[in-house]
């Protein structure tokens, strides 16, 4: 049997950085540890029903980052629609903030919303996006292709999604995947994102799993392109060979 390592996991501290930034010690541990079980479930929740009040415009968490200091809580929520988050005139945030504070045991938490520019080359948001759409009774190749060939077409170097269950109503379950470009699971370097969903069908629970290598970020590089921060080519005096 192959060992199946989570690729988030395999990469902390090399490429990737934890979701949780704190340090406890004895019961103390237990007791954060469960409030931020708690933390996560209550803002997926709440983002659930505001997808229903919204008639299905998402509001496409990607990860939710928790941070603590001796008596403050520092929950980050990245999405691709932090508008839909923040609410009218900010009373999303407030409520959620107010809620949190109860959940934390009156510790004081703040709150905040980062935009993900580029939702196609978000493994999790990828993963969702198919989810939404099997649960929408779309084919589920049609969804893996397009967006496979969506990721290729924003840049990626390679992207590789599998889902596994009662795919297309049949009676037996089985797995297919779609590849293309280069997937490098056993480079440490690499910048293998990863994300994971599950879909609600009539049939049962179909999971799907999406890993997108990122076209690494050279600091200083010219964009993509463009022709900017680039040297002039010399040019040739053509009377000295004459």
């Amino acid at each position: 049997m192959g060992q199946k390592v989570n690729p988030i996991g395999f990469r902390l501290a090399v490429t990737k950085d934890w979701r949780s930034k704190w340090y406890a010690t004895g019961k103390d541990y237990a007791t954060k540890l469960h409030e931020d079980l708690k933390i996560r479930k209550f803002i997926k929740d709440y983002c659930a029903d505001l997808n229903k009040d919204l008639k299905g415009a998402t509001p496409a968490i990607s990860r939710i980052t928790i941070e603590r200091a001796w008596n403050s809580v520092r929950v980050t929520i990245c999405t691709a629609r932090p508008g839909l988050i923040i609410g009218p005139k900010g009373k999303n945030i407030e409520d959620m903030t107010a809620a949190l504070t109860k959940l934390c045991s009156g510790s004081q938490v703040k709150l905040d919303i980062m935009e993900i520019r580029q939702p196609e080359l978000d493994a999790q948001l990828v993963a969702e996006n198919i989810a939404t759409q099997l649960e929408r009774r779309v084919s589920f190749r049609r969804a893996m292709k397009r967006a496979v060939q969506v990721a290729m077409d924003f840049g990626a170097e390679g992207i590789r999604i599998r889902c596994a269950g009662r795919l297309g109503g049949a009676d037996i379950a089985r797995a297919e995947q779609y590849r293309e470009g280069k997937v490098p699971l056993q480079t440490l370097r690499a910048p293998i994102d990863y994300g994971f969903a599950e879909a609600h069908t009539l049939y049962g629970l179909i999971g799907i799993k999406c890993w997108i290598n990122k076209r690494p970020e050279v600091p200083g590089a010219a964009p993509t392109g463009g022709r900017q921060n680039r040297a002039p080519r010399p040019r040739r005096d053509s009377r000295r060979d004459a």
